[in-house]
């Protein structure tokens, strides 16, 4: 390269570096809060780990009496499994943190209509999250453990890992306060004029075969967990046609008016 064009490429990286710097430190700035929204919520979680843990472990005993208790084959087990627990359990306190953050850093570049409607997806995002997560683990979890116990017998005795039981009672939670949030963000996108009602019923095939697949990765590959995690996506993806078609039906009679 020429002493010309390096005398005219740098000062145009000067400018692109600093344009872009203010844009860095904000991203930096949100991201340091969130991570000390994690770590504050996984300390707290970590401190209470014991009675977490037995919470999660209570619908298990429930479900079959044969099950009196679980156990681990490696001595640092139970540590890794609680540390890991906590950190599951501060993700998901910490998340209407996250979408706070993550809206005050695009908040800027948008108009105040838009402002608005980020506020509401925040909002009611966090109480469809907490919904899922009180659902998955009130209801479908029982049932769950139910079906999964039911082979136990006299001779058949069960015994689950502690680390393993864990890990899956804290994915199906973590996996329904997403899928909760489904509805939502299709009424929303037709809101927002992205998507519609039509475009969601033409391409229902796609979505299930996308929904049954993510349900096949979350279950680690048990063809019941698929089952049982996926019909429940699947009237999800139905109400929210249903309701992505309503809200759009009223805005074009407001629009009408």
């Amino acid at each position: 390269m020429s002493d010309y064009n390096l005398q005219k490429t740098i000062p145009a990286l000067e400018r692109s570096l600093a344009f872009f710097r203010p844009h860095h430190l904000e991203l930096r700035n949100r991201l340091v809060k969130v991570m000390a929204a994690i770590v504050t919520c996984s300390v707290v979680a970590y401190i209470f780990i014991e009675q977490i843990a037995q919470l999660f472990i209570s619908p298990l005993i429930a479900a079959n009496p044969l099950v009196g208790k679980l156990v681990y084959t490696n001595l640092p087990e139970a540590f890794v499994t609680y540390i890991k627990l906590a950190l599951i359990i501060g993700l998901l306190a910490s998340f209407p943190v996250i979408l706070y953050q993550l809206w005050l850093f695009v908040a800027p570049g948008l108009r105040k209509n838009e402002k608005r409607l980020a506020v509401t997806v925040v909002f009611w995002s966090s109480i469809l999250f907490a919904g899922g997560a009180s659902f998955a683990f009130l209801v479908v979890l029982p049932k769950m453990l139910i079906y999964f116990t039911s082979y136990a017998n006299e001779g058949l005795e069960p015994l689950p890992k502690l680390g393993l039981y864990l890990t899956f009672v804290a994915r199906m939670i973590l996996t329904f306060g997403i899928s909760f949030q489904i509805p939502f963000l299709m009424v929303m996108s037709g809101k927002a004029n992205l998507v519609t009602a039509s475009y969601f019923r033409s391409k229902r095939i796609y979505f299930y075969m996308a929904i049954v697949f993510l349900s096949f990765l979350l279950a680690a590959g048990d063809f019941m967990a698929t089952a049982l995690l996926a019909l429940p996506l699947f009237a999800l993806y139905e109400v929210g046609i249903f309701l992505s078609s309503l809200f759009n039906r009223k805005k074009e009679q407001t629009s009408e008016a």
